[in-house]
């Protein structure tokens, strides 16, 4: 019987989770990973876009070139690409025989609009980082803290339970003694579920997620409408109708009133407009799916931790409305399922709990726990005999 004793405490012992007092769970994560994703693409693909526009303008030299007339010098031909590369304006006769203009800006815009594309999308991300990181963090540094322990108090009281009855020589009185604990509700642990009951009412998380989700739809709808309203109606004009008579040509009667020019970076233009156009279309659903998890629970997480004692979120129902921070708090907890060790040991548990054949006796990883150490999870049947026969 020494033996059968000895080699639960050893599987008990084994059950604990190591003691990580003193540890800041350095590898913490406060992005989900579709967030991250997004924050890479949004943020890091116009910084791609703006060194290859630079790298362009480098390695051909100036984007455009223009047909001087032929008796022009080449300090003329100079001066009349820069000037045209200054005014990019556009000079169309209309039917009426007047002359309008039409600006090409957005060509020369186009690195420093898509340096501050990054930066405008960058905002969301440290709007989030500033308002909800810092809570968020210790938020899931106590929680993660309170379940592993909330798994180790488990063990070691069916640990205490063995020891007892192991010392009890009566066992009538170690059951007694079970049964009143159990009335009492001496084995619940109610600090982290109030906790998380109380996170429940609080919804300052889930207002800067929605916060920050939102700004990253409105700024992409803000790009539409760069996209469409400016790069649209010049994305395939290619030539354009220069003036040059300003500055040192101003007064020049042999220089002829429009030059034709030729856009050379037209091509790099529109590549950066369609790809730009691609890669946020395809970001919105992506955005669109992160708020939407926000409308239902992850109960599969809270259904694993309920095999703690006095966690309960479930069966009593204290599960209302989702878009609370409680909800944003278990979408990190599954993103951070490295960090919760006793969630690997509670699966398998559950899992064993499924199959075994005394369902309606285990409630909670102690009755499980209890189980495997040989000891009955209820009083047996001889000794609740004993009782009613001694009170009729």
């Amino acid at each position: 019987m020494s033996l059968a004793h000895t080699a639960a405490e050893y599987m008990l012992s084994d059950a604990l989770l190591p003691d990580r007092r003193g540890s800041h769970l350095k590898g913490l994560r406060l992005e989900l990973p579709l967030d991250r994703m997004v924050k890479f693409v949004a943020v890091g693909f116009p910084l791609l876009l703006m060194s290859l526009a630079f790298a362009q303008e480098f390695s051909s030299g100036s984007p455009m070139s223009c047909f001087a007339p032929s008796n022009f010098s080449v300090q003329q031909a100079a001066y009349v690409d820069s000037s045209c590369w200054d005014s990019l304006v556009h000079h169309e006769q209309d039917e009426a025989g007047k002359y309008k203009t039409k600006s090409l800006w957005p060509h020369k815009a186009l690195p420093y609009s898509l340096m501050g594309l990054a930066v405008a999308m960058y905002l969301p991300v440290l709007l989030w980082q500033c308002a909800a990181v810092p809570a968020l963090s210790s938020d899931l540094l106590f929680i993660i803290s309170e379940l592993d322990k909330s798994y180790n108090r488990s063990i070691r009281l069916v640990q205490h339970m063995l020891k007892i009855r192991q010392k009890s020589s009566d066992p009538h009185v170690f059951w007694d003694e079970l049964d009143k604990a159990r009335k009492e509700r001496y084995f619940e642990f109610p600090l982290l579920e109030r906790y998380l009951a109380c996170k429940q009412r609080s919804h300052s998380l889930v207002a800067a997620y929605l916060l920050k989700n939102s700004l990253l739809l409105l700024f992409t709808a803000a790009i539409y409408l760069y996209l469409g309203h400016f790069h649209l109606s010049i994305f395939f004009q290619e030539e354009f109708s220069c003036s040059i008579k300003t500055g040192m040509l101003h007064d020049a009667t042999h220089v002829p009133d429009l030059i034709t020019c030729r856009l050379t970076s037209l091509s790099v233009f529109q590549i950066i407009s369609l790809s730009s156009a691609a890669i946020y279309t395809l970001l919105v659903p992506v955005i669109i799916y992160n708020l939407t998890r926000l409308c239902r629970w992850d109960k599969r997480l809270l259904s694993i931790y309920e095999m703690l004692p006095a966690f309960d979120l479930l069966s009593r129902k204290m599960l209302g409305c989702p878009i609370n921070d409680l909800n944003v708090i278990l979408l990190f907890l599954r993103a951070n399922i490295s960090e919760l060790i006793s969630f690997s040991w509670l699966s398998v548990l559950c899992v064993l709990k499924d199959t075994t054949t005394e369902k309606h006796n285990i409630d909670t990883v102690v009755d499980f726990m209890t189980l495997l150490a040989g000891l009955e999870p209820s009083k047996p049947k001889h000794l609740t005999k004993r009782v009613c026969d001694e009170h009729p």
